[in-house]
């Protein structure tokens, strides 16, 4: 990742200097007339009592002793009172429990000494206002500091330059503190009741310039651990990272989110409002001009920051892979020059441990890719930011082993019909490397500030992915902070078709928009210029930011995983590339001696790829789109997707999924890799496309578009679609197939649950993302539709069982027919 030196490097620096040099003068400090006494009141003893000569320790922003199995901090005078910010995170998880690398608290914390003890406070930064209102007391009155841990001081260290305080913090780390464990949330899953001691311990605590690295091991009594659960426990490693603050907080640049950013937020009182107001501001690098640049910043010139963004790649990684990392990196350049500047942002090898053996990934002021042997088929690039400003002040991209096994999966569904390159279950280093290139460059603009921007790929047109010159030009995406991972639309014949997106126009205009200084103007007079520059790009599809939807998909053109303006369109060409890669499937992944493990695992991601199209299509019937603006800006930010592509989502489902999809089914591959299965597969994948378009969310949108829009795609008409689809052999006569006849119980269960069931509440705490339109269902019309359309196709059956002469499809409408008398008439 990159190296970021924050400008407080030189105070933490001298502060360590002169730490380090007071414990090489430590004998002759011990012997001084302040620290002479063998006791003193309250128990605090002399420091060589205390840290005595087997200490081992460690310097750097305190300095960390370990005497035996304690551990002691000793803290400068000079960093009581200064802000920390401690982030915990699971580094080692126990099976069954997610991954590690996950965040579970984050918080500001103060050192305050207090006669002969020493107060851990937490700080929040949730509500503000400027010292110098009258507000500001009542802010600070209502804004008490909890204490998080008490300390007794141990020793007192004098010299002619500083004081340090002597407290031990084994407690802290070893006891169930819990802003610093496992978070109650996380405990109820596993009915975890308490800490066991006696399994649980300190592993190490590191001290560096600007921060604090602890690693623990908390073993807790469980009464459902999610593995081994014989042992009736869970055990977990925590990593404590405590970070010194900036004396100075970095200026803010406040969000607007018609630009996709991560942020910070604070309510505060102090403005001229009538009302409290929460103001969001960016997490972004400290990026400044030099003073002696400013004129030719100023005439339009490129020029190089204060401090350069450094990523250094971990001395773990494969040495073939390391160019393809880097030049993920640097593919940003292109995106700080339309902000600004030359040579912001790059990548550096770490200096060897002969070069520098202090030298670590764990060291803040060094942003790093880290390498780790995990079977974890993933990336991710969270970061740390100071809250009081969203200045970011540590990004590490975790880099697990097997995100290359993703990538070829990725690129074998997607790209296999068209691209020899792509055919075979190992790559060459070179295409895998251009792979890992792109990965690389995504998880970089995260660490920027740049979440996913899932409503990029619908800028271009279906039909301009398959053009060698267009694609060569614009990428496949605008940004390639979307999911839009390959070209999964271009056919063979197309010609020399890019197969993925790069640091797009998009990115370069969001990376302007937040990192581009304005100078001589406070944070809130910036907000008329960052308006305009998002003015003058308004209604260019191209630079539209579509947020990542969780719950259910609402806006069907901000969707992950989807290429193109058009999602019928698209998904039939992804469809035919599949229908080219399923015959060959064998071929492609042979070899002798080998068993079919590969060829079932690449069965399964042509299974998965055509799921995705599915949903992608689901998406438009009842579907809203969702494009920011403000009052300045013409246009609804809410407008129903059209009529035509709703019908024809429909029609899509019917004939590429609803009817059986024969080509998906390879006896073949089936009979090498299962015994058994392939009816319930299909019936999954037809059965989760059902229950999603029969949607209580759908159907709340479906009706309210009918009251606003007179051509809208009618419940009404959607219901009888889908059920003259699904049951279209009743009108023909025909016998119904086994897989059939397990969709359409499939639609009298989903119907049933529509007739009896409420729709789920959200979670308080997931309320503010989850993406679900929220309706009264014994209130609604669903109910009356829904038992109209059993009744009808209750009436439907009865006359189609006579006329069928297959005895399954009989038995089968005869059955249907007593289920659907049960959902209407329950107490009968």
């Amino acid at each position: 990742m990159f190296k970021k030196i924050l400008y407080y490097t030189c105070v933490a620096g001298m502060l360590v200097s002169m730490s380090s040099c007071s414990i090489l003068q430590g004998k002759k400090d011990d012997k001084s007339a302040s620290q002479s006494k063998e006791k003193s009141k309250n128990g605090i003893k002399p420091y060589g009592k205390i840290i005595t000569k087997k200490a081992k320790t460690d310097e750097g922003l305190f300095t960390v002793h370990k005497v035996d199995e304690d551990y002691f901090f000793e803290i400068p005078d000079s960093l009581f009172n200064r802000e920390m910010l401690m982030v915990t995170r699971i580094a080692q998880t126990a099976q069954g429990m997610g991954f590690g690398g996950g965040k579970q608290n984050e918080q500001v914390l103060r050192w305050q000494r207090k006669g002969d003890k020493v107060n851990l406070r937490v700080v929040s930064y949730d509500i503000a206002a400027a010292d110098s209102l009258p507000i500001y007391e009542a802010v600070v009155n209502s804004n008490f500091e909890p204490i998080l841990y008490s300390f007794d001081v141990k020793a007192y260290k004098k010299d002619s330059i500083f004081n340090t305080t002597v407290i031990d913090v084994t407690d802290l780390f070893q006891k169930d503190v819990e802003a610093i464990g496992l978070q109650s949330r996380r405990r109820k899953p596993y009915k975890i009741s308490r800490l066991d001691d006696s399994r649980s311990y300190i592993d190490t605590i590191r001290s560096y310039p600007e921060n604090i690295e602890i690693r623990h091991v908390k073993t807790y009594n469980a009464g459902k651990p999610p593995s081994n659960s014989s042992t009736g426990s869970v055990s977990l490693k925590f990593s404590n990272s405590m970070v010194l603050l900036p004396k100075e907080p970095m200026r803010r640049r406040y969000f607007d989110q018609r630009v996709g950013w991560f942020t910070s937020n604070q309510t505060d009182y102090g403005l001229d409002n009538q009302k409290s107001e929460t103001v969001e501001y960016l997490d972004r690098y400290r990026l400044e001009v030099k003073d002696e640049n400013l004129e030719r910043f100023k005439n339009g010139e490129l020029v190089e920051p204060k401090e350069q963004i450094i990523y250094y790649i971990d001395r773990a990684t494969p040495e073939k892979w390391r160019k393809y990392i880097k030049q993920g990196i640097e593919d940003w350049q292109v995106a700080f020059e339309a902000a600004g500047f030359k040579n912001a942002i790059i990548a550096m090898d770490p200096p060897t441990k002969e070069e520098d053996p202090d030298w670590s990934p764990e060291d803040v002021r060094y942003s790093v890719v880290r390498y780790l042997a995990s079977p974890i088929p993933n990336a991710n690039g969270p970061h740390v930011s100071d809250p009081r400003s969203g200045e970011i002040l540590e990004s590490d991209i975790n880099w697990y082993h097997n995100v290359m096994t993703l990538l070829r999966n990725w690129f074998f569904v997607q790209t296999a019909a068209i691209n020899p390159e792509a055919r075979g279950v190992e790559f060459k280093d070179e295409v895998m490397g251009r792979l890992i290139r792109f990965v690389s460059s995504h998880e970089v603009g995260h660490t920027l500030g740049l979440p996913h921007n899932m409503g990029s790929s619908v800028a271009y047109g279906v039909e301009d992915l398959r053009s060698p010159e267009f694609t060569k030009e614009f990428g496949t995406a605008p940004s390639i902070m979307d999911y839009a991972r390959f070209n999964y639309i271009a056919q063979p014949g197309d010609g020399d078709v890019s197969l993925m997106p790069n640091v797009g126009p998009y990115d370069k205009y969001s990376i302007a928009w937040g990192y581009r200084p304005i100078l001589d103007k406070t944070p809130e007079e910036e907000k008329e210029v960052l308006n305009r520059w998002i003015l003058e790009k308004a209604g260019d599809p191209i630079y539209r930011f579509g947020k990542q939807q969780s719950g259910g998909v609402i806006d069907p053109s901000s969707q992950t995983e989807d290429l193109g303006d058009d999602s019928m369109e698209a998904s039939t060409y992804g469809i035919e590339n599949l229908k080219r890669i399923v015959p060959n499937l064998i071929e492609w992944t042979a070899e002798d001696g080998k068993n079919y493990e590969d060829l079932e695992d690449l069965y399964n991601q042509v299974y998965g790829q055509y799921n995705r199209y599915m949903g992608h299509v689901a998406a438009n019937i009842g579907g809203v789109y969702e494009i920011y603006k403000t009052y300045d800006q013409e246009g609804d930010v809410y407008t129903h997707a059209p009529r035509d592509k709703q019908v024809r989502a429909m029609e899509f489902l019917q004939a590429e999924l609803f009817e059986t999809p024969e080509w998906l089914i390879d006896t073949d591959i089936f009979n090498k890799i299962q015994f058994d299965g392939y009816l319930e597969k299909i019936k999954s994948y037809q059965e989760r496309a059902l229950n999603n378009v029969l949607d209580f969310g759908r159907f709340a949108r479906m009706m309210e578009n009918e009251e606003l829009n007179d051509d809208a795609y009618t419940i009404v008409e959607m219901m009888e679609n889908l059920r003259t689809g699904l049951f279209s052999e009743l009108r023909r006569g025909e016998d119904i197939s086994r897989i059939r006849r397990n969709l359409q119980r499939a639609y009298i269960g989903r119907m049933h649950e529509l007739m009896t069931e409420e729709q789920s509440s959200i979670p308080a705490q997931f309320r503010s993302y989850i993406n679900r339109s929220n309706i009264d269902v014994e209130t609604s019309d669903i109910r009356p539709l829904v038992r109209a359309e059993l009744t009808t196709l209750q009436v439907d059956m009865r006359r189609a069982i006579n006329r069928t002469r297959d005895t399954m499809t009989r038995y089968h409408l005869q059955d249907a027919v007593e289920r659907i008398e049960k959902i209407i008439n329950p107490d009968a």
